[in-house]
């Protein structure tokens, strides 16, 4: 089967169109993948497509069948590892994954355009513009009520600590996302070991900072807290009813 020269420029020039859009999207809020890049990954794999499915027809015999799959379905495989540079792991949060699914999507758009299923391609983009566009909205208003926060304890290393602040925590409906022990440190002025826990907390958007403060204060042992990165004075808490 022999595809025209102006079949390749539709197909490559729809590739820009879808591509771009999603692109362009991911641009306005400056994500590290964005229009150009999405342009590219959305050509490429038209391209792939095409010539996987028509660029050997004229080098095998007619009693062989060429399988268009074969080399496109590397490109799921190979999207994966650009997809894999555009998540960003700080401070125990994950930025990046929407764009790297993104990139997903549009490269799923491209080999669409290749093969000719414009239908398909095209109902695909306006649901991955409706996701980033729209759904975001939605995700941001569930997000509103459970809110990530960061929490630094130190205290004197004692048996059953960790134990009872995660008592308070669960408490007061804040989920430990991820906890960090510092190496314990011998102070000799305290004539014990100084250990540093570093909490992150999904917390509702209800909480009542000064009551979690207040009974995290109250345990036997506790030095100094840190509630998103500001020290809070221990004696003022203690002097609150």
């Amino acid at each position: 089967m022999v595809i025209s020269y102006w079949e390749i420029a539709l197909r490559l020039s729809l590739a820009v169109l879808f591509g771009g859009v999603v692109g362009f999207e991911r641009e306005s809020h400056n994500r590290p993948a964005g229009f150009r890049t999405h342009i590219l990954v959305c050509v490429g794999s038209a391209l792939i497509m095409m010539l996987s499915a028509y660029g050997f027809a004229n080098l095998v015999g007619g009693r062989y069948e060429v399988d268009p799959s074969r080399i496109a379905a590397q490109v799921v495989t190979g999207i994966g590892f650009l997809g894999a540079g555009t998540i960003l792991q700080q401070r125990g949060s994950i930025r990046g994954l929407t764009t790297a699914a993104s990139i997903w999507v549009v490269s799923g758009i491209g080999l669409a355009v290749g093969i000719g299923f414009y239908a398909g391609a095209a109902m695909a983009t306006i649901v991955a513009l409706i996701s980033l566009l729209l759904l975001s909205r939605v995700d941001r208003a569930i997000l509103s009520q459970r809110r990530v926060k960061s929490l630094q304890i130190r205290a004197k290393d004692q048996p059953g600590l960790m134990g009872r602040v995660a008592g308070i925590l669960g408490d007061l409906k804040l989920n430990i996302r991820r906890i960090e022990l510092i190496e314990e440190d011998y102070e000799p002025a305290l004539g014990a070991e100084v250990i540093n826990m570093e909490f992150l907390l999904v917390a509702p958007l209800g909480l009542n900072v000064n009551q979690l403060l207040r009974r995290l204060a109250c345990l036997d042992g506790i030095l100094d807290i840190s509630w998103q990165g500001e020290d809070i004075p221990l004696k003022g808490l203690s002097d609150e009813p």
